[in-house]
């Protein structure tokens, strides 16, 4: 079985399946099928199959020409049926695993998503989750459900993996195809044929470990090592606040050692589908062993308490003014949870906007990218043209997000006040008007 899959996919004669088709799933889908592999996305929301199939691109890592094209020569296309399984040959599962609304994994699309896959599974098939997750998911939840659902036995009739996704939407540099690749599968013919098959398509080195389990703990861990980090430089930030002294301009010389230092920075709180949500799977995790991740939940308190943190500091700032939050009128730049991107999942900005109306805060949002955004289940439009006007009229600019192609000069000669929380006026010397996180 194994030399035959290697040589199928040195032929490129290997059908790809994509279950999933969001910031992770359509680059990784547009990769397998540039390598010249016929590629299947499967996602249960009929916009974007349609949009797909339409070469209409909605992500922005995922080059609009290169989508059009593969649609129009036949080797991407996109369904909700998900008897086309049946026909491919590897598979991916590309599915959000937010976290509930006790803070615990959800891990219900990666279940259904098995199950589907599961019905239409034939031999030979590899099956490989990306999705981040906690450490034994592979072995414990996917092969199970593929195993009773399909009747076939893994190791024997078909392999089955974890591959973490490394995805960073907006990087200039690292995308899904010259990003190294960690695969970890069950057992060593499992690990070579999955590991073939990344090598045919990325560029970047395709990295094999021992297991699914060390692979979804190495996930882990790479986030984890950003909370934990960004927890240090924001609880640095709330002391140098009340030292009067700017944790930027001590980050700007800590970072001059060329040695035993890398900078992480502060800012409204963490965001993103990675960092904010998989310390928690983590520690949820970690419990089932009676073991308690303590410095990893201190720093998961100290940013999630950042949002209120940045409500409280707008009302001391206000409080100078002889203003209180409520009935001011706030001027939010940024709603993406980072710079020059599209993306606003788990964006601390969002609970920034809501703690502040909660306070009777007037809140108005203008982000360069985003147009429309959601709270708590309901729309709002942002502002759509920003200017002088438009600046001056508010009691506070707070900026909650550094997007690039925004005139920082005109907003700091035409605001008020304005709370700086991502330090994006650092270069502009007049600062009587601004504060920083």
């Amino acid at each position: 079985m194994k030399e035959e899959i290697l040589k199928k996919i040195k032929e490129k004669s290997i059908k790809v399946g994509v279950v999933g088709l969001g910031y992770v799933g359509l680059p990784l889908a547009v990769e397998k099928a540039k390598a010249g592999f016929e590629t299947i996305g499967f996602d249960i929301q009929s916009d974007k199959v349609a949009k797909v199939n339409n070469g209409e691109n909605y992500i922005g890592d995922v080059v609009n020409s290169e989508l059009h094209s593969l649609v129009q020569t036949g080797k991407l296309k996109a369904t909700n049926d998900f008897s086309f399984v049946k026909k491919v040959d590897f598979i991916a599962i590309c599915v959000p695993t937010p976290l509930d609304s006790h803070q615990q994994p959800d891990v219900s699309y990666v279940k259904k998503s098995t199950e589907d896959i599961a019905r239409y599974l034939t031999p030979n098939t590899m099956v490989v989750l990306e999705s981040t997750t906690y450490p034994g998911t592979t072995e414990e939840l996917i092969k199970p459900i593929l195993e009773n659902i399909s009747g076939l036995k893994c190791g024997e009739d078909f392999y089955l993996g974890f591959s973490p996704e490394r995805v960073d939407p907006g990087n200039l540099i690292y995308k899904t195809k010259n990003t190294p690749k960690v695969i970890g599968a069950i057992g060593e013919e499992a690990t070579e044929v999955i590991a073939a098959m990344y090598r045919e398509v990325l560029e970047g080195e395709v990295f094999e470990v021992s297991s699914p389990a060390v692979a979804e703990m190495e996930k882990i861990l790479e986030n984890t090592y950003r909370n934990v980090n960004i927890g240090l430089i924001n609880e640095l930030a709330m002391l140098c606040n009340k030292m009067g002294i700017s944790i930027w301009e001590v980050i700007d010389a800590a970072k001059t050692k060329p040695y035993g230092f890398q900078a992480f920075y502060p800012g409204p709180g963490l965001g993103g589908h990675c960092i904010p949500l998989d310390p928690y799977y983590l520690s949820w995790k970690a419990r089932e062993y009676g073991f308690h991740t303590s410095m990893i939940e201190s720093s998961m308190i100290i940013n999630d308490r950042m949002p209120e943190y940045t409500v409280e500091r707008t009302g001391k700032i206000l409080n100078r003014f002889e203003k209180s939050l409520k009935n001011s009128k706030i001027l939010v730049l940024g709603v993406a949870y980072k710079q020059d991107i599209d993306d606003y999942r788990e964006s601390p900005a969002l609970r920034v906007i809501s703690c502040l109306r909660k306070e009777g805060a007037k809140v108005d949002v203008y982000d360069s990218y985003i147009k429309e955004y959601k709270i708590d289940g309901k729309k709002y439009t942002g502002i759509k043209k920003l200017t002088k006007l438009v600046v001056e009229k508010y009691d506070l600019t707070l900026i909650a997000t550094a997007h690039t192609n925004v005139d920082y000069d005109m907003i700091q000669k035409n605001a008020k006040v304005i709370f700086d929380t991502k330090n994006a006026l650092c270069s502009i010397k007049n600062r009587e008007n601004i504060e920083v996180l």
